[in-house]
């Protein structure tokens, strides 16, 4: 029986081309590796608990299985006999419901292999709603872990190479349950009853021949097919190389063209297509080997019992039926059996198509609520750092010992050079982060010991760069209140001064924005994400240059806006243009991951310190207009 192959799109990474594929000098883990653990991954998905229906369902099928072993002990049997009979002449009344009996049998078990016949159709279809009861919980199991798991990990994830594990991962799960419990364990039981009905209905020797050949077909199946599982694991590899490497070209297609680099994009594909080939070569090869040696084996076995059969029945120790016994129960058991080969290598593929996904689920979640962690109670909006110190990489500090106090109602500005730590301060009050040192506090509580869903329930965030949803206009404001309605919705755009423009569209707030937004300029987009902020209606509100997009014109209405938007809310602003956070209650000037000064506008000019070099600059037009606005950790790093 041919294997099933399953064939990968070809891709690769970027560089020079070239065929060659580098093989790693250390040995390839076995599959079965950590078995208990993927087992314990998929069991509570097959016995769904508290789903009586779903239980219910399982059992039957479990029922219909034994059903199946017994039906394929009684073809054989019932063959012999209407040999028998017509060999003998038996009478008429006797042969027709031999031949009614064998019949209804053989429509029970179908084809042979019990692939097609009624019992395996009719669990095949019962088993249809426990699969996806098992799927759906497994895609849903992974869908929130990733929303789980923390910031630092999605800024350093491969897109694709994560989507093609996920749709890997999800449909090996989907096949791997069939394989094992319709598949591996009835054939294992067929192989065990055949055993003990050749034993003693004919001889030991006939046991003796199906158990050697048995043990040999499945000794040359597991260790070749072990031997033959590091090609599947370079399939895969070229495969999420293939695919992380084409959503990273298409989603920079701009920048592809902005640099006539669509050639070397062809060039890179095609040493993509060059090594997946050489991997998809070698699996070939290698099953072609696999196939031929199980052949040898089922024609030895086969050679050897139908001889050892017909010689018992030349010397009238057996009856021809007796032969009609032998040969139908051998093809039979041989027809699963060799099927047995497939369906190994293919549980074997659906476990190293698992490991990617093993993997994600195993990520550890770098910001976590901990076991005794309470809703945060909001009372009046104060934020307190005291002595916190923070770094993306052990070594170098982004903060070190920052303190300050925000009171309710306030807004407090952050200001200095790109690198200074002024998103960070905002990454971690937001708790995408846990400092290393010391503490956050809002209202007098640790954030580190209050659930991050009711802790981000309070703050609104206006980001430097926006990204929306490939949705309309409307839903993507409407993301921060699910539940609000068209008006309010109209209400927080007129108040981010875009209602007007989206009315100039021929479907106003029903335009599609495209993917990530890109229908929009960059200040529409930066306009949507405030009024998404003003329609949530927090009272700590973080805003990271949300300005930095807009006309001079448009920024001045927005700053109005936002004026009246912050008005007894606790605010803290990240800003370049110092003019824009004058009436700031309080300003801080960080200077290498340290508050090198602190206080008013007039305050800070008066020291003629560093914030008053930034506006002297900046006033005399020195400030480059195009400065910092690069997102992930560029600023802060």
């Amino acid at each position: 029986m041919a294997d099933v192959v399953t064939k990968s799109k070809p891709g690769g990474k970027r560089g020079a081309v070239n065929v060659d594929i580098q093989h790693s000098s250390s040995p390839s883990p076995s599959v079965w590796q950590g078995f208990g653990r993927k087992v314990r991954l998929l069991l509570p998905y097959v016995w769904p608990k508290g789903t009586s229906s779903l239980q219910g369902l399982v059992m039957l099928c479990v029922g219909l299985l034994a059903a199946e072993r017994l039906v394929n002990v009684l073809v054989p049997i019932y063959s012999k006999n209407i040999v028998n009979e017509l060999s003998a002449g038996g009478p008429w009344t006797s042969l027709v419901s031999t031949v009614c009996i064998y019949t209804l049998l053989k429509f029970l078990q179908g084809g042979g292999a019990g692939t097609s016949g009624f019992i395996s159709n009719l669990r095949q279809f019962m088993w249809i709603k426990v699969q996806q009861f098992t799927s759906r919980g497994v895609q849903v199991r992974l869908f929130s872990h990733l929303h789980g798991l923390s910031l630092r990990w999605h800024l350093e994830r491969h897109t694709g190479d994560v989507l093609r594990s996920i749709d890997r991962g999800t449909s090996s799960i989907n096949n791997l349950l069939s394989y094992i419990l319709f598949s591996i364990l009835p054939t294992i039981c067929d192989i065990i009853i055949a055993i003990i009905y050749f034993v003693s209905y004919f001889s030991v020797w006939f046991g003796l021949v199906v158990f050697t050949c048995m043990v040999l077909y499945l000794t040359c199946t597991i260790l070749i097919t072990e031997w033959r599982t590091k090609y599947r694991r370079e399939m895969n590899n070229q495969d999420n190389s293939a695919k992380s490497r084409a959503v990273d070209s298409l989603l920079n297609f701009e920048t592809v063209k902005y640099y006539n680099a669509e050639n070397y994009e062809v060039r890179c594909f095609e040493e993509a297509i060059f090594k997946y080939q050489w991997c998809e070569w070698k699996n070939s090869a290698s099953l072609a080997l696999l196939n031929q040696t199980q052949n040898i084996i089922i024609g030895s076995g086969l050679l050897a019992g139908s001889l050892l059969c017909a010689y018992m029945v030349s010397h009238g120790q057996f009856q021809v039926g007796d032969y009609v016994l032998f040969g139908t129960y051998i093809i039979q058991l041989y027809t699963p059996l060799n099927w047995f080969g497939t369906y190994y290598r293919l549980i074997q593929s659906a476990f190293v198509d698992m490991e990617n996904m093993m993997s994600l689920l195993a990520e550890h979640r770098e910001v976590e609520d901990a076991d005794d962690a309470q809703d945060l109670q909001l009372t009046a909006g104060q934020v307190e750092f005291q002595r916190v110190c923070f770094s993306y990489v052990p070594g170098t500090e982004v903060l070190q010992d920052v303190s300050f106090t925000l009171e309710a109602g306030q807004t407090v500005a952050l200001v200095g050079p790109s690198g200074s730590g002024k998103s960070s301060i905002l990454r971690l009050l937001f708790r995408f982060y846990d400092p290393q040192g010391g503490c956050i506090r809002v209202d007098g509580q640790d954030i580190s010991r209050v659930r991050q869903s009711s802790l981000r329930s309070y703050i609104g965030v206006v980001p430097q760069d926006t990204v929306l949803f490939n949705d309309t206009i409307g839903n993507n404001i409407r993301y921060s209140r699910a539940t609000a309605s068209d008006e309010e919705v109209q209400r927080a755009a007129t108040a981010a001064d875009i209602h007007a423009r989206i009315l100039e569209l021929p479907q106003g707030y029903d335009t599609e924005v495209g993917e990530r937004g890109l229908k929009l300029s960059g200040g529409e987009k930066q306009r949507v994400a405030i009024a998404r902020t003003i329609l949530k209606e927090p009272q700590i509100i973080l805003l990271d240059e949300a300005t930095s997009s807009l006309d001079t014109q448009t920024e001045r209405n927005i700053q109005a806006s936002l004026a009246e938007v912050c008005t007894n809310r606790t605010t803290i602003v990240v800003a370049h243009r110092l003019s824009t956070i004058v009436g700031a209650d309080q300003i801080l000037v960080l200077h290498r991951g340290q508050i090198a000064e602190r206080g008013r506008h007039h305050e800070l000019l008066e020291q003629r310190g560093l914030y008053a070099a930034m506006w002297r600059k900046q006033q005399k037009g020195f400030d480059t207009p195009t400065e910092k606005r690069t997102g992930n950790f560029t600023e802060d790093t």
